[in-house]
């Protein structure tokens, strides 16, 4: 977890492509808001780790859309339910149950679609909110943190120097 937030931290201050930063955030949100006891959050979870993101930003905003996702179970519920009895997608959803392998992405449970569709829905948001936040950060945050004098205290505490340093690395 503090390796996570170290490379995030490293990325927000480095020359690293803000895009990077906010598509990674975004996907790790999309993730964490689905339950992760199906296939269809494995393929995706496999998918995104084969694209170019900030890996850290895509683990921390994970962990939190996971801690957010249990307080918006019935939004999903509500969600996946309409989806679900849309008369004009029946004979897709069945043709989906035919395919092999299918069903064990649980798309026909309500909580699992609900939390699919509202993570598309909010992907955009999330991304533009998380790139807004990476420009207000290396505008005005980097600049107010080097001037603090708490920032200076802690830094020269052994272990903080020590990871300092490793983060410093060339990996």
């Amino acid at each position: 977890m503090i390796s996570y937030i170290a490379k995030l931290l490293k990325a927000l201050n480095a020359n690293t492509n803000p895009g990077e930063i906010a598509h990674g955030a975004a996907c790790g949100f999309l993730l964490g808001l689905m339950p992760k006891d199906n296939l269809l959050w494995w393929v995706v979870f496999i998918f995104i780790l084969f694209v170019r993101i900030n890996k850290a930003a895509y683990g921390l905003a994970l962990l939190l859309g996971s801690l957010l996702a249990p307080a918006l179970d019935a939004t999903f519920d509500t969600l996946g339910y309409s989806i679900l009895t849309n008369e004009s997608l029946y004979g897709f959803y069945g043709f989906l149950e035919n395919v092999p392998f299918v069903s064990f992405t649980k798309f026909n449970n309500t909580v699992v679609m609900g939390s699919l569709a509202m993570g598309l829905i909010l992907y955009i948001p999330a991304y533009i909110i998380a790139r807004v936040a990476v420009a207000l950060w290396r505008k005005h945050a980097v600049a107010l943190l080097r001037k603090a004098k708490i920032i200076k205290v802690i830094g020269n505490i052994p272990i903080v120097s020590k990871i300092a340093s490793l983060v410093g690395e060339k990996s």
